[in-house]
């Protein structure tokens, strides 16, 4: 089968297969914060680390689809835009439930920490505040933004960049030196409502 994007539908694929054939991506559980302190907790499965050095990570923010929230952007990233910092929690197979529910599609003032039961951790370098329980997290400062092309609805998705500054890790995952993934199962986006945990791990030599 060949198809230019966007015609799925025209091939049988009820939805577009582009989120499944990308797979599995890492979720960034990115929390932030208003200049008035309201908080917002949000997964992004078009997440990754772009840079080791400098530790560097971005994800993918697309338009906002509230009716009432005529800025158009979305709380992750009028937050980041408007305070420069930001939290990415990395979400274990214990948490994933959880990370499930701050998906909702909720007003602005909704605290997604009190409607998925979570408490929260304060951060070190930043004033945002982090996910208690949560095997690691990464604190992170704004570094750029950029718009994408024209979604074809004259909307644009944003890829928001941030410089790593703080590292937590839950000391309960090291082994040996060295993060044992096994110990908290990182979950993983497969396209649709699917996902995955990690535990088969192999290594491979050159």
């Amino acid at each position: 089968m060949f198809f230019l994007p966007g015609t799925h539908k025209e091939h049988g694929l009820t939805y577009s297969p582009l989120k499944a054939l990308v797979s599995p991506r890492p979720i960034g559980w990115i929390s932030s914060q208003s200049a008035k302190k309201i908080t917002n907790l949000s997964p992004y499965s078009f997440f990754n680390a772009i840079a080791e050095l400098p530790p560097m990570v971005m994800f993918i923010s697309a338009p906002d689809t509230r009716k009432e929230n005529k800025g158009d952007l979305k709380d992750s990233l009028a937050n980041i835009l408007e305070t420069g910092e930001f939290g990415v929690n990395i979400v274990g197979i214990a948490q994933a439930e959880q990370m499930v529910k701050t998906s909702r599609n909720v007003t602005s003032n909704t605290d997604e920490f009190e409607l998925a039961s979570l408490t929260k951790k304060s951060a070190e370098k930043i004033s945002v505040p982090l996910v208690a329980g949560a095997p690691a997290h990464l604190e992170c400062k704004y570094y750029d933004h950029i718009k994408l092309p024209n979604n074809g609805n004259g909307q644009h998705s944003v890829m928001v960049m941030g410089t790593i500054v703080g590292i937590h890790i839950n000391d309960a995952v090291i082994k040996d030196g060295r993060i044992d993934v096994s110990m908290y199962q990182p979950v993983a986006r497969l396209g649709y409502k699917d996902y995955a945990s990690i535990h088969d791990v192999f290594e491979m030599t050159p």
